[in-house]
């Protein structure tokens, strides 16, 4: 279908980078000016309604499934499409952003799926949002194999059938693209700007590699959400005339509003959805924004000590796999994100083996496949999910009838044994400090202290602070959290981390924005919704 199209958006602000003509093309920003025109406004309705459904948990202090969709739940008739030959088989899959070495490094990973990320792994500057498309067209035609000036290093991709299959992430619905406006003037969202640009110059040949356009959806909030995603994967496959259906989702239910929406979700999106994924950082930061004024039972201990075996976590996970095989979806587990160190090997066997005991829980819980951060993880990742699935490649199979999950289930945060202490509060300063000096820098897939850290582990960690002090918590050596306290510690960790590069790299970095930046949404007493966009307005690039 083709239809008269606004004018194309504009580019403001941002310096011409190299070859950017081939992603930005008239075509292209057609199609994304037509998704804004169409689209924006009932995003922005979705906005509002996010908030106001945020003050009526604010006031209640509790969620349940909605009865209005009832009906939804109950019938036991409808099924998602059935998946793609390409998504079959997902035992393992590796995340990362799509920077040029990346690209080659996690299509050749030897995992099943490469999810391809222009959210939480990246941080969005222009650069990355033009270049990052601009890898995934060269990887699609080959033409990506390169040799690193730094070190010398040749990149190059194993044959087609040994690559892994990509599923993009876009941006979630909140973040604006500030570099693309509309004739109007207004800003594009960033979700609209990800998909319309990888969908508009990738599908016909994704197909034509026997695959198609598929997509991770972050930040879903509600089924309406996931309705809205649905009208624009349908308009988008009318505007280029493929096939309906074509499209496949795989929804991230990494809040906890929409844990309460998983049928629903498949349900809007059961042309197009493949399945769901369990977050964890996101979904944890998502249960201290929405019930950050709870009182102490809501008070999250600290986050390393918040395991997918804590009760509310498995009855999330667990009404995940059940909802998703129950539809013939894919149930995809949570994130290893340790980063194997070249200089212990004794970190590494003690790491592994919690990877292996965690993919070894999964796999026997009924999921999938699920994620690994780095390489060196993806055959542990493999041999917890081949020994059971062996030739087989999933196991929806298993309904998980003996599943059952109430309402109150899922946020009985006060079934954990484990409190907040000190220690904890300095880890989440030194990890929001040093990861958002990096994304400042322009990187969102960071390793700090061995793992890899994206902006949901930012978002965790600046929002137990922030949940700490406002409930007044003590910790066990007596010292009760406070913003001096918090002021503290931040103080000392930039001191340490000065004397730890000196003085030249020190000043050369972010490190007193980050510093700054961290405090600023840690201690305003108005919480900000996402820590990305007040770091957004002071990203350069």
């Amino acid at each position: 279908m083709s239809a008269p199209a606004p004018s194309s958006p504009a580019v403001v602000e941002a310096a011409p980078l190299p070859r950017q003509e081939e992603v930005l093309t008239e075509a292209a920003l057609a199609f994304v000016a037509e998704l804004h025109r169409r689209f924006t406004p009932r995003r922005d309705e979705l906005l509002a309604r996010r908030a106001e459904r945020r003050a009526e948990i604010a006031r209640t202090a509790t969620l349940d499934f909605l009865p209005g969709t009832a009906a939804i739940r109950a019938d036991d008739s409808w099924r998602v499409a059935p998946a793609p030959r390409a998504l079959e088989d997902r035992r393992v899959e590796i995340t990362g952003p799509t920077d040029r070495r990346m690209t080659v490094n996690a299509l050749n990973s030897g995992a099943r799926i490469w999810l391809a990320d222009f959210e939480d792994a990246s941080a969005p500057t222009w650069e990355n949002v033009v270049l990052g498309q601009l890898n995934l067209i060269d990887a699609y035609r080959r033409r990506i194999d390169f040799t690193d000036e730094r070190t010398g290093k040749a990149y190059a991709l194993k044959p087609d059938e040994e690559l892994a299959t990509v599923v993009m992430r876009p941006r979630g619905w909140h973040l604006p693209e500030r570099h693309l406006r509309a004739a109007d003037g207004t800003a594009i969202p960033g979700a609209l700007v990800d998909f319309g640009l990888y969908f508009f110059h990738n599908a016909r040949r994704l197909l034509e590699l026997g695959k198609g356009p598929y997509f991770y959806l972050p930040k879903t909030e509600s089924h309406l959400e996931a309705r809205l995603w649905n009208d624009v994967f349908v308009f988008a496959q009318e505007y280029t005339g493929i096939p309906h259906g074509t499209i496949r989702a795989t929804v991230l239910i990494e809040t906890i509003t929409a844990a309460y929406e998983m049928d629903e979700i498949l349900y809007e999106l059961r042309d197009h959805a493949s399945g769901l994924n369990a977050g964890r950082w996101d979904y944890l930061f998502s249960i201290v924004k929405n019930f950050r004024d709870g009182g102490a039972e809501f008070v999250l201990p600290d986050r390393n000590a918040v395991t997918m075996t804590a009760p509310f976590m498995r009855a999330y996970t667990e009404l995940l796999v059940r909802t998703c095989h129950r539809r013939g979806a894919h149930a995809i587990g949570g994130m290893a994100a340790f980063i194997p160190s070249r200089r212990d090997p004794a970190v590494n066997r003690v790491a592994f083996e919690k990877v292996r005991a965690d993919k070894d829980r999964e796999a026997a819980d009924g999921f999938d496949g699920s994620w690994v951060a780095h390489p060196d993880l993806v055959p542990i990742a493999m041999a917890s999910f081949d020994a059971v699935l062996g030739d087989r490649p999933n196991q929806k199979d298993r309904l998980r009838e003996d599943v059952s999950v109430a309402a109150g289930d899922l946020i009985a945060i006060d079934s954990l044994d484990a409190r907040p202490t000190y220690d904890g509060l300095r880890n989440a300063v030194q990890v929001g400090i040093r990861y958002i000096e990096a994304w400042l820098r322009g990187l969102g897939a960071v390793a700090i202290f061995n793992l890899m850290e994206d902006a949901a582990t930012a978002e965790i960690s600046r929002s137990q602070i922030w949940q700490w002090i406002n409930a007044g918590v003590v910790f066990e050596n007596g010292e009760r959290a406070t913003p001096e306290l918090a002021r503290r510690v931040a103080a000392e960790e930039l001191a340490a981390i000065r004397a730890e590069l000196g003085a030249q790299t020190f000043t050369a970095g972010h490190w007193q924005q980050a510093h700054d930046l961290l405090l600023k949404v840690a201690l305003d007493e108005r919480y900000e919704d996402f820590l990305t966009v007040p770091a957004y307005e002071q990203l350069t690039g």
